[in-house]
């Protein structure tokens, strides 16, 4: 008995695969999206846990909240907290996040404030392998700035890196100066698809976002949404963009309308890595 079904498979597997591909294709479904794997990322500047409406107070679980109801799976946040006096000596809110999102995290410091650190942090739900950052070029009369990165596993297999960041604002000569160390930065450590997203305080059609456009696709290109303010919006300055070009395919992009936990709107972005 077993011999024989061993033969009718045999025989019916190539009428069955057949089959399933043109029900891929009718469907709308290429054969290479079934293996290919999706990821959904978040960048997010979370104004230190504090809801522009309640002056002092700190809310990291609203936070969590539109984390997990995003459903991302790669979190890119900025102007983190860590025991500091204003968000409570006491609260890490990276691990925190970490906490209560069931995701992995790392913080990485840009400045030390208020008796504690603040800076960038990832949350990750795969494995990180590897974790770091370094400091962006910036003047004597700007605040440091920094980069976070992560090398993380999918589930399929294989290794991908996400790197958050916030970069400079009242000067963009130096706003350009972080955007191209982090091109150099990023392409110097890793071969691997890269995903970066953050908060880069410039806009399309400026000199940072156009010298990134050269080496990095952005998630969205014609009649993006607005992230700041969080309420009547009117600029885009927060992003998602992956390098090399062709290793993504972008499904998605959407600005949140989440107008209570911080003074920016989350980013998230569908894409399916090639």
């Amino acid at each position: 008995m077993k011999e024989t079904a061993g033969v009718f498979s045999f025989f019916l597997r190539p009428f069955f695969g057949l089959l399933l591909s043109s029900l891929f294709l009718i469907c709308g479904i290429g054969i290479m999206d079934v293996y290919a794997q999706q990821i959904s990322v978040l960048s997010y500047n979370i104004h230190h846990c504090n809801p522009p409406s309640q002056p002092g107070l700190i809310d990291v679980e609203a936070i969590a909240r539109v984390i997990r109801d995003s459903g991302a799976d790669l979190v890119a946040l900025q102007e983190v907290d860590v025991f500091t006096e204003r968000s409570g000596r006491y609260l890490h809110q990276a691990a925190r996040l970490g906490e209560l999102t069931e995701m992995y995290w790392y913080f990485y410091k840009s400045i030390d404030h208020a008796g504690g650190e603040y800076g960038n942090a990832i949350l990750s739900k795969y494995p990180i392998l590897a974790k770091g950052g370094w400091d962006l070029p910036n003047d004597a009369d700007t605040e440091p700035r920094t980069a976070v990165y992560v090398d993380v596993m999918l589930p399929g297999g294989g290794a991908i890196t996400f790197a958050g960041t916030h970069l400079e604002f009242k000067r963009e000569e130096v706003t350009l100066k972080q955007a191209k160390s982090l091109a150099e930065f990023l392409g110097a450590r890793s071969d691997r698809p890269l995903i970066l997203a953050g908060d880069f305080n410039s806009e399309a059609g400026k000199s940072p976002i156009n010298f990134l456009d050269k080496m990095f696709l952005r998630s969205c290109l014609v009649d993006c949404a607005p992230t700041i303010p969080e309420i009547n919006p009117v600029k885009e300055i927060d992003f998602v963009m992956v390098r090399p070009k062709d290793a993504f395919r972008i499904i998605s992009h959407e600005v949140i309308t989440e107008t209570y936990a911080s003074d920016h709107l989350p980013v998230l972005v569908r894409l399916i890595l090639n």
